[in-house]
């Protein structure tokens, strides 16, 4: 999106406007159903409410014939920057923590995801292994909040889920922020209703690093502040033993050896289940474009006496190198293949 020059959003607030192109480098147009959404983030020149489906048949006949002949060079250089990113996350993923990965959990779902799965992710570092890790296809669809600031979702968005859809697997991405305040209780509401539900298969993965994460690498990459444990720190609460005292299945992973066993357990279930990540809280969500600023934050939060400094360091740096080894493609053109 930085590089656009035309920039057409739909439905959509996208609350990090860093990662639009600068103010005048590109044409803007923005549909939205809500008038009040309406250039909240960006100097749009034609604003159009509506509902988007009604829009853009009426749009898509006014695009200029000669414009859809335009070269492709700038799609193939975008088509090729993913192809990219997908294999340093494959990269990443394979990478060892203490005592789990959190992208390698994401990433051992991807495959095992049944073609009409229900998705819905929390707000926290799990949104970023959602996004990053698992490939929608078939009739998936998947949900989050709105503006990635809602704490506490994912799970009341699975059960909200299995009823509209009580036939389709549903499975939850929760950290374990969220699953104490208030995802816990909601297991005994899926423990209530699972019987009327065609599809038994509820699941809800917890990602269980012992901090509050998102706002950890927040605060040390925009903050450079060190991690503040009065304020970061959770308990290690036992959810899968939770899970099984109210008559579900629950499955404490904490080996990644047992991943994707885990998963394909729970996918296999006859009933809600809870599975119990132990991942590591000092992998860094990087973003693909990480500026200065943010690195020398990091680096700040840590001269100032980071608590998980030595295990932030190392799996930082072992993050960030990922992007610069030679991708499939490279290595073919290297080796004359």
């Amino acid at each position: 999106m930085r590089d656009c020059d035309t920039l057409l959003t739909i439905g959509s607030s996208f609350p990090y406007a860093q990662f639009l192109p600068e103010f005048g480098s590109a044409r803007g147009v923005q549909i939205d159903i809500d008038p009040h959404m309406v250039g909240m983030r960006y100097p749009y020149e034609v604003n159009l409410v509506g509902d988007a489906r009604a829009t853009l048949r009426e749009l898509i006949p006014l695009i200029d014939k000669d414009r859809r002949s335009v070269s492709r060079e700038w799609q193939a250089e975008i088509c090729a920057n993913v192809r990219r990113w997908h294999e340093v996350m494959e990269r990443r993923a394979q990478q060892s923590a203490d005592p789990v990965n959190p992208e390698y959990v994401a990433r051992a779902l991807d495959p095992l995801l049944p073609d009409n799965a229900l998705i819905t992710s929390d707000s926290g570092s799990v949104a970023n292994w959602f996004a990053r890790h698992l490939t929608m296809r078939g009739d998936m669809r998947a949900s989050l909040s709105g503006t990635l600031a809602t704490m506490g979702c994912g799970v009341p968005y699975a059960i909200g889920a299995k009823f509209a859809h009580p036939n389709r697997p549903v499975i939850a991405l929760v950290g374990d922020g969220a699953m104490q305040m208030n995802g816990m209780a909601e297991l005994i509401t899926a423990a209530k209703y699972r019987h009327r539900w065609d599809d038994p298969r509820l699941i809800v993965a917890v990602w269980n690093n012992g901090d509050l994460n998102q706002v950890t690498w927040e605060l040390r990459a925009m903050g450079g502040s060190p991690s503040f444990l009065p304020s970061q720190s959770l308990p290690d609460v036992p959810y899968a033993d939770f899970a099984r005292s109210i008559g579900l299945t629950g499955i404490r992973v904490e080996r990644p050896e047992d991943v994707e066993g885990a998963w394909r357990a729970a996918l296999a279930a006859e009933g809600p289940a809870v599975l119990d990540f132990r991942t590591d809280p000092a992998v860094p969500p990087i973003p693909p474009h990480a500026t200065w600023e943010q690195m020398e934050s990091t680096a700040e939060s840590i001269l100032k006496g980071d608590a998980d400094r030595a295990s932030v360091l190392k799996q930082g740096l072992k993050a960030k190198v990922q992007e610069f080894l030679p991708g499939v493609g490279e290595r073919r053109r290297r080796d004359g293949d």
